[in-house]
């Protein structure tokens, strides 16, 4: 077993860091700003839900208007996307820590087979957007009829 040697300043680096950190996160200064809004990136939360007769969708998408949202269904594919500004490009404001995230999103659901994309339905109330999607109607085994022949023909033909 080796002995390790304590050294007063070897904790010192440790704190620096955990100090410098803390400082940063209040006093970004405008190049960590801008490197900071790569990371700032968004997806809206979303959940689907399995009801009896339909799944529905559900995004929060605060702040953001009709325009700003698109559902498509395209493939078999539901796409939701869309885009959300930043906010922070006018010049009259000082901003002094940005913690919304802002960008465009694309999220894509895969559809059971047999739904009908004109029966989906989408609409925005109170920030949360709510996707509607019938399921489709299962599929049941068909019964062929089959049918008689009468005639002596086909009975004395086969024997």
């Amino acid at each position: 077993m080796g002995l390790i040697t304590w050294s007063p300043a070897h904790g010192k680096g440790l704190c620096r860091s955990e100090i410098d950190s803390f400082c940063s996160s209040f006093f970004d200064t405008e190049t960590s700003a801008r490197f900071s809004q790569i990371e700032r990136r968004w997806s809206p939360a979303m959940d689907l839900v399995d009801e009896k007769d339909e799944y529905v969708l559900r995004a929060d998408i605060p702040g953001l208007k009709k325009k700003d949202v698109k559902v498509d269904v395209e493939d078999g594919v539901l796409t939701v996307s869309g885009e959300r500004k930043s906010e922070h490009e006018e010049k009259e404001r000082s901003y002094h820590r940005f913690e919304r995230r802002f960008g465009s999103f694309r999220r894509l659901l895969t559809l059971p087979e047999g739904v009908d994309p004109k029966s989906i339905s989408a609409a925005v109330s109170e920030g949360v957007l709510e996707v509607r999607i019938p399921k489709p109607e299962e599929r049941k085994p068909q019964r062929v009829d089959i049918e008689v022949a009468e005639s002596s023909d086909a009975i004395e033909g086969s024997a």
